[in-house]
């Protein structure tokens, strides 16, 4: 017995012991962590002089006069962010000295001093680091914007739109409000490619701007590429990573409570005397309608801020925080606007990491419009199948199409689309070449030699751009071919188009 004893505290005594080796391990991990992050710092300051000569170069060419003041040089960054974050931040002071600031007789007239001034502030929140670039220029101007995206059909004539998202499409490729074409403006290129940056460093970009007293770019970035907290979600069987900086708060609520929501008998969520649109990520996602189970009683909100818009989104279940690598997603899915990046779980499961904040602007642009379509026929809406192969490209595209009032079908292959077409006839087909069972040229053949459905003009969007595939595919009577991956201005402008061909 008294063995036994002496057994037990034995066992207890290196229990201990282990536990005690396992707590200094973790200790000096993370100090050599955290070494590790130092050697990867470098003071903002060193790049300061580089900066400040793109504001005297670009106000000597343009005769202006500006100067740039930073605060908070003094603060650490990443050194492989600081580099990538160099050409951004160049065009945005160019962008500042030939959009914002004034020639010095109309800085005079306002009251202005002759010099504009550009204030770059550097300052780190938590996990973050912010760059906060103003100027005391005109601001921007929103009739202008308003104009020149109504004339790409970015916008609705009468379309009702807060500031906030109008401001936004200024970083759409190939957007420019300049009147003429010069050195550093006039050529559409540059917002767009600040804002590829930045979502590639896993950041934020947010516009604001005051008529007649200038305009401000706040930039949120991690503070290291290497590592971020993020919290853990589950939707269906796929797991997203969202970072901490972008939501508000966790909350749980009652089943009951969500049903009456969806059900449409209650309003919203309220929480702290702020009131909430709920939505369930699977829908903003594009993957499938909120499925509320039996045996739960609460589930958790993600409350989430994106200007005026205030969602809480639905998630089936939290998996907790993590400390995670950023991973990048390659060219194919970083086109994918709410996607920042992925992460490697330690079971070996993909998380993709999403960018709340524009997933809520762009789920809020999709909202009913107040100023409804003026036509009989485009109330009905446009029916539109799509044909491929890749899950992705089926739910992007239809994700696109449904946010400009279209009907969706989908088939995964030409069999699928046989199938579905004996029962559906869609005003247009976007057609893949490329897919298992039936490829995109026997459906067009099957489409044109079959009478009932010969009428349906078919747009191609594939990656085999070569001649002799576009002639092939015109050759079967297909409307129009399109190389992946697509602007979606161009595909909406081509559905337009060959809808209006065949209404003639």
């Amino acid at each position: 017995m008294e063995d036994l004893s002496n057994l037990g505290q034995s066992l207890n005594d290196l229990s201990r012991d282990t536990d005690t080796l396992l707590l200094q391990q973790a200790r000096v991990n993370t100090d050599l962590q955290d070494s590790l992050l130092r050697t990867r710092m470098v003071k903002f300051s060193s790049r300061v002089p580089r900066l400040e000569r793109v504001v005297r170069q670009t106000s000597h060419g343009l005769g202006k006069q500006a100067s740039l003041v930073v605060k908070g040089g003094e603060e650490d960054m990443d050194r492989a962010i600081l580099e990538r974050m160099m050409s951004p931040l160049e065009h945005l002071l160019r962008n500042a000295v030939s959009h914002g600031i004034e020639d010095s007789a109309v800085r005079s007239e306002k009251g202005k001093p002759a010099q504009g001034s550009i204030v770059l502030h550097l300052v780190r929140e938590g996990s973050d680091v912010v760059l906060t670039l103003s100027d005391d220029g005109a601001g921007l101007d929103r009739e202008r914007i308003r104009a020149k995206a109504v004339e790409r059909g970015l916008l609705e004539a009468d379309a009702a739109v807060e500031d906030e998202d109008l401001y936004q499409m200024i970083l759409q490729p190939g957007f420019s409000t300049a009147s003429e074409l010069s050195r550093v403006s006039g050529r559409g290129v540059g917002m767009d490619v600040v804002l590829t940056e930045v979502k590639q460093l896993g950041g934020t970009l947010e516009i604001g701007s005051e008529p007649g007293q200038g305009t401000s770019f706040t930039i949120r970035l991690p503070f290291t590429l290497a590592i971020t907290d993020a919290l853990l979600v589950t939707v269906g069987e796929d797991i997203f990573a969202i970072p901490h900086s972008s939501m508000d708060g966790v909350v749980r609520v009652p089943v009951d409570e969500l049903r009456r929501i969806y059900a449409g008998e209650q309003e919203g969520f309220r929480y702290n005397y702020r009131d909430y649109s709920v939505r369930y990520l699977g829908t903003m996602l594009g993957m499938h309608a909120p499925h509320l189970s039996e045996g739960a009683r609460w589930l958790p909100l993600l409350l989430v801020r994106s200007g005026e818009h205030r969602v809480a989104i639905q998630v089936d279940s939290l998996m907790g925080n993590r400390q995670i690598v950023v991973k990048s997603i390659g060219a194919q899915l970083s086109s994918v606007r709410w996607f920042t990046g992925g992460t490697i779980l330690a079971d070996g499961q993909i998380a993709l990491i999403l960018d709340v904040n524009r997933l809520v602007r762009m789920d809020g642009a999709q909202q009913p419009a107040p100023v409804l379509p003026t036509t009989a026929p485009a109330s009905k809406g446009v029916s539109v199948m799509v044909v491929d192969d890749s899950i992705t490209v089926r739910k992007v595209t239809t994700r696109l199409l449904e946010r400009h009032n279209m009907h969706v079908l989908t088939a995964k292959d030409g069999v699928d689309a046989v199938t579905a077409l004996q029962e559906n006839h869609p005003d247009v087909m976007l057609l893949d070449i490329e897919m298992p069972r039936m490829d995109g040229y026997e459906l067009a053949r099957h489409m044109r030699s079959t009478p009932e459905l010969s009428d349906i003009p078919i747009i191609m969007i594939t990656s085999r751009s070569g001649d002799k595939h576009r002639q092939r595919a015109l050759e079967l009577g297909v409307k129009r071919y399109l190389g992946k991956p697509y602007q979606e201005a161009d595909l909406l402008e081509n559905i337009y188009t060959v809808l209006a061909d065949t209404a003639l």
